[in-house]
């Protein structure tokens, strides 16, 4: 594989390299493969304009794995199915 040219720095601190679009058209599944193996995302660019966005894909969390770290420190008042029609009541 090419190595990509440019290693950026995104706003949230995280690196990015960057690809001309016909160089990856030649060795996509490579690139793809890089973004794979390393987590790290992949710029497409036309004319040296950036075009897409290519980054390796991040399970969901789930529920459970949102809240581990409330459980046991919170109390409900009230039954979580109750109607909520008092907090829109200004809407109708």
């Amino acid at each position: 594989m090419t190595p990509i040219k440019r290693k950026n720095t995104t706003k949230e601190g995280n690196f990015m390299h960057t690809v001309a679009k016909n160089k990856l058209k030649a060795k996509m599944l490579a690139y793809f493969r890089e973004v794979e193996k390393t987590g790290v995302e992949l710029i497409v660019t036309d004319n040296k304009k950036p075009v897409i966005r290519i980054l390796p894909y991040a399970m969901p969390a789930t529920l459970k794995t949102l809240f581990a770290d409330t459980k046991g420190k919170m109390t409900y008042s009230e039954p979580l199915d109750a109607p909520t029609d008092a907090e829109w009541s200004d809407l109708s």
